[in-house]
């Protein structure tokens, strides 16, 4: 059995929470796609530990992690976050990690890459964490990448490949700033990343190979998403999105199954809507509202410490997002947070060139919202159940689920995986 967790919006959404729920009866979770330009917190017994490319079962070192060949790999912030999370006395050896020999490298040249295609876009620049994720992705599909499986090969044929890659790209830049590839330069970093390789080697292994056999026995697998819907590079908001797939279906080509396995899809939510970098945001909120959602829902990237555009609620982004993903439940995290305000307003609808519309359409910044207003003010405090919240709370959860047509399984009440009401 495969559970899918995705994010139903423009990430940030609390993915890790619903992760740490399911994987407490899963034997296996899976990151699938992105790299460590993606990040969520997850709280265990009030100690919050910040991920960025571990799944966020690695907490619990009786299940087995493992980052797929759909993730694109930083090493050396692997290693820094392996290192980290073992200081607080987290347990991580090749019993409870695998690393996808197939997973791509991400190397110094690729963070280069990331700020200068960025400058060349000005205006148009579309916001990346500038963590190399993008240009690594293009290497990829442009069959010239490093690969896991090449740290741990021969050398020779590792500086070959860094050789010709860093080759093709001074040869394609047109800049003053090319990247020096002398010998001295390709010596040294050769030496790092087989040094890399070194360290990282008991834990790399055809991760294909290994989910798949689990599948045979019948293990429940979780698969994590990383980013969202609207980032996803063909659905959403183009283009400015991330540079893979973080869809339903994204991920199960990330992690090497067919989507057969499949049997639960659980779309991860916000009461609210936030987003980081450029790009759409018909309700988004720049004013008192927004600024007062940013400071209760302590809006501020997992990764890269920047401020979440924040606003209302978009229930026309949620269903899409149910319809693209095949989502059978939802996840509503924030209901705490939004619940401070006395007025909750809601978007069921768009404005659109002349017209009402209930989908996104390709240019989603032509969409003016049409709101319908909910009160709020409920409190969260001592909640074990949905009713416990007040019928205010619950009429705006009904709502959701009634206008999505997905019914909502879990419900965030809290920083704190604790303050999660399981319906």
């Amino acid at each position: 059995m495969v559970t899918v967790i995705v994010g139903t919006q423009w990430g940030d959404e609390g993915k890790g929470r619903v992760s740490n729920f399911e994987t407490k009866n899963a034997e296996m979770v899976v990151r699938c796609t992105g790299g460590n330009n993606a990040g969520h917190s997850v709280v265990r017994d009030g100690e919050r530990f910040a991920l960025h490319l571990l799944p966020s079962s690695i907490i619990n070192p009786d299940k087995m992690s493992v980052i797929a060949h759909g993730v694109v790999i930083n090493p050396k912030v692997l290693l820094q976050e392996i290192g980290e999370l073992q200081s607080r006395g987290i347990s991580i050896s090749p019993k409870n990690l695998a690393i996808s020999n197939r997973a791509h490298v991400i190397l110094p040249i690729h963070l280069q890459l990331d700020q200068f295609q960025e400058s060349l876009k000005g205006d148009g620049k579309v916001g990346t964490t500038g963590r190399g994720i993008g240009p690594t992705y293009q290497d990829k599909a442009g069959r010239i990448g490093i690969r896991m499986c090449d740290l741990v090969g021969e050398r020779d044929a590792l500086e070959k490949k860094l050789a010709m890659l860093i080759k093709f790209h001074n040869m394609t830049m047109n800049s003053d700033e090319e990247f020096v590839c002398d010998e001295h330069y390709l010596r040294n970093l050769c030496d790092e990343y087989e040094n890399y390789g070194k360290k990282l080697g008991g834990f790399i292994t055809d991760t294909t190979f290994l989910i798949n056999s689990a599948l045979k026995e019948g293990k429940k697998i979780a698969l994590e998403g990383a980013q969202s819907t609207f980032l996803d590079m063909d659905i959403g908001n183009y283009p400015y999105v991330t540079s893979s797939n973080p869809t339903a279906s994204g991920t199960c080509a990330g992690a090497g199954i067919g989507p057969i396995h499949v049997e639960e899809v659980i779309g991860v939510m916000k009461a609210y809507s936030s987003r980081v970098g450029e790009g759409p945001f018909p309700t988004e909120q720049k004013n008192k509202t927004g600024d007062r959602i940013r400071a209760l829902g302590h809006e501020y990237g997992t990764t890269t410490g920047r401020p979440r555009r924040c606003g209302w609620l978009d229930l026309v982004m949620i269903k899409y997002a149910a319809d693209v993903n095949g989502l059978t439940a939802l996840a509503v995290n924030h209901v705490d947070t939004i619940g401070k305000f006395s007025e909750i307003k809601v978007c069921v609808g768009y404005k659109y060139h002349g017209k009402e519309i209930c989908y996104v359409p390709v240019d989603h910044e032509n969409c003016k919202p049409i709101y319908k207003t909910f009160k709020g003010g409920w409190s969260t405090i001592g909640a074990t159940t949905l009713g416990d919240l007040g019928p205010d709370a619950v009429k705006f959860i009904h709502f959701i689920e009634d206008f999505v047509g997905i019914p909502v399984a879990y419900i965030g009440i809290g920083p704190d995986a604790k303050q999660t009401i399981i319906q």
